[in-house]
């Protein structure tokens, strides 16, 4: 296992910037997971610390050495794509111990790490059968043997998952990181599923248009979201946000929405001026008879264990996780509660969080 790090990387494809200016250090033996839509930087990002790209500027630390502009070839991590890549005429054991081939090792090495490696990502008794009878799920695994074996510094990947149907990637989000406890490497991930990222990672780079919006760990990405592209990127359904006025100063405790008072975390000194929004996660908020912030039952969804209800407010439209046998019925009048320690503030120019010093803000080491 070995640290990455890369500092003030940059890439840009003529006039095009995929990736502004990021520094990140992945620990010792961590899972890391750069999280995004298309397009925005990640899997540049990936291929860069690959050596498959290179970058305009920046550096690129492995394990305290620069390899910027070293070749793939030199920097001794294992990469494992999307499509499996796997050779179908050869066998499972065959698949697994090529790169051992190829760097000309003996029979018997081979065979005796192929065979560890099957080991330990279950497949031992299709060990000998060939790659083209297997099942999407299995031959990831072979995909992901063949990179285990050569026992790298690191491991890339990226959306590995992506080609499985729901229920396979859910199966091997678990053997993933199961894999990863076990192996004991450090990993860079790369998906566009926050469902993915949450389960799997010790640390998630959420990025957009380029550039880190947030570093930290799952809890404090869902709990602190320093933008609101954040805050609207992770969770399902993503967190509310309420428009009102700026009438708030440094000290202040609590707004008014629709003639209730609604305490909202202390803002810090200096913020820029303009409208401001405050940002509720769905279960955060409570259906009341009254005491509340007024709003009128659009729908409700049902799920088994909850249902989620759309109200409409005087300033936006909400939704809120509520128990499943909780009565929501269309048009009615209902007063909302919000947990308030849970709450967000952000600016609404810049969409950035406005409160106290919050966890993993940014890009940093």
């Amino acid at each position: 296992m070995a640290e990455i790090r890369f500092e003030n990387l940059h890439k840009a494809f003529a006039d095009f910037v995929a990736v502004k200016d990021s520094t990140l250090t992945v620990g010792h033996g961590e899972f890391f997971v750069m999280l995004g839509p298309s397009g925005c930087g990640k899997t540049t990002t990936l291929r860069m610390i690959a050596g498959l790209e290179l970058p305009t500027s920046g550096r690129i630390l492995l394990d305290g050495e620069d390899v910027t502009f070293r070749r793939a070839r030199e920097r001794d991590i294992a990469f494992v794509f999307q499509l499996f890549a796997l050779y179908p005429h050869m066998t499972v054991r065959q698949n697994i111990a090529f790169p051992l081939k190829c760097q000309g090792m003996d029979r018997a090495e081979r065979n005796r790490r192929a065979q560890e490696t099957a080991r330990l990502l279950r497949i031992e008794e299709l060990i000998d059968q060939p790659v083209s009878r297997l099942s999407g799920g299995d031959r990831q695994r072979v995909a992901l043997g063949r990179a285990i074996v050569r026992e790298p510094k690191a491991f890339l990947m990226d959306e590995p998952l992506g080609a499985l149907d729901a229920e396979f990637r859910q199966i091997m989000c678990h053997e993933l990181r199961a894999l990863h406890d076990r192996v004991n490497a450090t990993t860079v991930y790369v998906t566009h599923d926050q469902l993915e990222a949450m389960s799997m990672a010790d640390k998630i780079a959420v990025m957009n248009q380029g550039i880190v919006e947030q570093f930290g760990t799952p809890r404090e990405i869902y709990d602190r979201p320093s933008t609101m592209f954040v805050a609207d990127f992770v969770g399902s359904p993503p967190m509310n946000f309420l428009r009102f006025s700026s009438a708030l100063a440094p000290g202040d405790e609590a707004i008014r929405l629709n003639g209730a008072m609604v305490p909202v975390p202390r803002i810090a000194e200096g913020r820029a001026e303009g409208g401001l929004v405050l940002g509720v996660r769905p279960e955060h908020i409570r259906l009341a008879d009254n005491g509340g912030v007024r709003a009128r039952v659009f729908g409700a969804e049902y799920l088994g264990t909850t249902q989620i209800v759309t109200l409409d407010t005087d300033h936006g439209q909400v939704k809120a996780r509520i128990p499943a046998d909780a009565v929501a019925r269309a048009g009615e009048t209902v007063s909302l509660n919000f947990q308030t320690p849970r709450l967000s503030l952000f600016e609404e120019a810049t969409g950035r969080a406005i409160r106290g010093p919050a966890a993993g803000v940014g890009a940093h080491g």
